[in-house]
């Protein structure tokens, strides 16, 4: 015996907009755009397109140092951003990905740099030939003075001098070699 439905099949069902979830997604993240958005130097805010009524509430918010008042004003600079559009805020979205995707770059090739001083101070002199080997003008007297006082360093648990100029060198060699 089938469940009583008067309703044709035929007859799609009724589309009641967002789900309490979904607005409440939605004003997380516009809270969270103006979050980013103070963050920002004073300087970069021109060049986003905002709506002027945003840009003169951020200036305003950015006055606030009291840390209640200044996340109630947050609030309600969100609340000012949701009567705009999506599409008013396309460019400064696009804009802080930008931001986020090139501080990974950043964060990822520092770890390569990272990791290259590691292996020149466990790899010893193996590690040292194949930097040689890549940058044959590199001055080897020098680079394996360093790796040693490097690990006399972490050793003794002395301040990391060594340690920050292999960093440093191996930074400028990645920056002049052509990839």
């Amino acid at each position: 015996m089938k469940p009583f439905d008067d309703r044709p099949h035929d007859e799609e069902e009724e589309d009641f907009g967002p789900s309490r979830s979904e607005k409440r997604r939605n004003a997380l993240d516009i809270l969270k755009l103006a979050g980013q958005l103070m963050e920002l130097p004073p300087s970069r805010i021109p060049k986003l397109n905002l709506p002027e009524d945003i840009v003169e509430e951020i200036g305003r918010t950015r006055k606030i140092t009291a840390h209640i008042a200044r996340k109630r004003q947050l609030a309600y600079l969100a609340k000012q951003m949701r009567r705009h559009g999506d599409e008013a805020f396309a460019d400064a979205r696009a804009e802080l990905g930008e931001d986020r995707d090139r501080q990974r770059q950043e964060a990822a090739h520092m770890h390569r740099l990272e990791a290259a001083r590691e292996k020149l101070l466990e790899g010893g002199d193996e590690a040292l030939g194949e930097l040689f080997d890549r940058h044959p003008d590199l001055d080897r007297q020098h680079l394996r003075s360093l790796v040693r006082q490097a690990k006399a360093e972490r050793e003794g648990g002395k301040p990391p001098h060594a340690f920050r100029e292999i960093y440093r060198i191996l930074k400028e060699l990645d920056a002049s070699s052509p990839e």
